[in-house]
């Protein structure tokens, strides 16, 4: 349910959110800074002072809103509402580790939005840039199985505002990826080897029969699951933000895109069987989430892992034509660019598709 009131997270907006979780405060002031490196989203961590004693409720808060202008907004206002949703539809009926939502509002057109969450601190974000070591992907790994297992082949996620890939939305997404890519290959051309060139091009030609692919597998799947994405406990756990681009498909898509962007090429090639097989015991394993997904061996959760490795190129291109451009931008997508291309000739999920 929408209402009308403004997106600015308010002294008396931020009061309402922690009264109606049961914190009998008065917020009287707030301070704000960035915090974060989103694309199509700002986050600001909000500084509390109270009129009077706070009991337990949080000194600070993250603000998410969006960013740049109005005609930019409208055009991704879709994801702004996926991920409304996922705070108030999907978070409490799935096990992965998500900030706790004190407040999701939108605007019926979905071009505002507020979302006010828990502040992760002293957590740390992942840098895509950079890239990760094995012990964080194989916990990265694990966190997926409890997005993934709780709700595995659930028809009931289409209630909940999730629908699988048709053969319409698959042709227009391959329509749409084919000038997207050639401008992105045009963009980088004197940064990027022929032979990842030559990976990110044959994406398109595939991605809608690609989409469409083993859809008798399916589940929640995030779409955007890397390290910029992800902040990691001193515990060693992880905590998954930005949830633009949940939809219903494959999986080990998310899996596929993680390791394929968030580890250099010769560390994934040494550990990825291990990231893996992680995941695979999580998923199936009852003391992970509850219950454990049977009938689906580590074989078969392999073989999805490498079909499912064009999600990196598609989410590549695609965040980058509607992401506000941006020097660290541009870096992080041709990281991501380089280390995806060499697991797709490494993994070679053409020749899978359509079987």
């Amino acid at each position: 349910m929408t209402t009308p009131d403004p997106p600015d997270p308010t002294p008396q907006v931020v009061t309402e959110a922690l009264r109606a979780a049961g914190h009998d405060v008065t917020v009287r002031e707030l301070s704000s800074e960035p915090v974060g490196t989103g694309q199509m989203g700002e986050s600001r961590r909000l500084h509390l002072t109270f009129a009077g004693d706070p009991g337990d409720a949080p000194a600070t808060l993250v603000a998410k809103l969006p960013s740049g202008p109005r005609e930019r907004r409208a055009a991704v206002a879709g994801t702004f509402r996926t991920e409304v949703g996922f705070y108030r539809r999907i978070a409490a009926t799935v096990a992965v580790r998500a900030p706790r939502c004190w407040h999701a509002w939108i605007s019926d057109d979905a071009v505002d939005f507020l979302l006010l969450l828990e502040d992760l601190a002293p957590a740390h974000q992942g840098d895509q840039i950079l890239g990760c070591g094995a012990a964080e992907a194989v916990a990265a790994a694990r966190n997926l199985a409890g997005l993934h297992g709780p709700r595995w082949c659930d028809p009931t996620l289409r209630d909940d505002g999730l629908e699988p890939p048709d053969p319409d939305s698959a042709g227009m997404l391959g329509d749409l990826l084919r000038p997207m890519t050639e401008r992105f290959v045009e963009r980088f051309a004197d940064r990027l080897d022929p032979a990842d060139r030559d990976v990110l091009t044959a994406v398109p030609q595939v991605a809608g029969e690609w989409l469409l692919g083993r859809l008798e597998r399916f589940g929640p799947v995030h779409g955007d699951y890397r390290l910029d994405n992800l902040m990691f406990h001193p515990d060693g756990e992880v905590t998954a933000l930005d949830w633009q681009t949940l939809s219903l498909g494959l999986p080990a898509r998310d899996l596929a895109y993680l390791c394929s962007t968030s580890l250099d090429v010769q560390l994934r090639r040494s550990c990825e069987a291990e990231v893996v097989e992680a995941y695979h015991r999580a998923l199936t394993d009852e003391a992970s989430w509850g219950r454990g997904v049977t009938g689906y061996d580590l074989d078969a959760c392999f073989d999805d892992y490498r079909y499912a490795m064009l999600q990196a190129p598609l989410i590549i291109v695609l965040g980058w034509a509607v992401g506000t451009p941006t020097e660290r931008g541009d870096e992080m997508f041709l990281a991501m660019a380089r280390r995806s291309a060499a697991a797709i000739r490494d993994h070679d999920p053409f020749p899978m598709i359509g079987r």
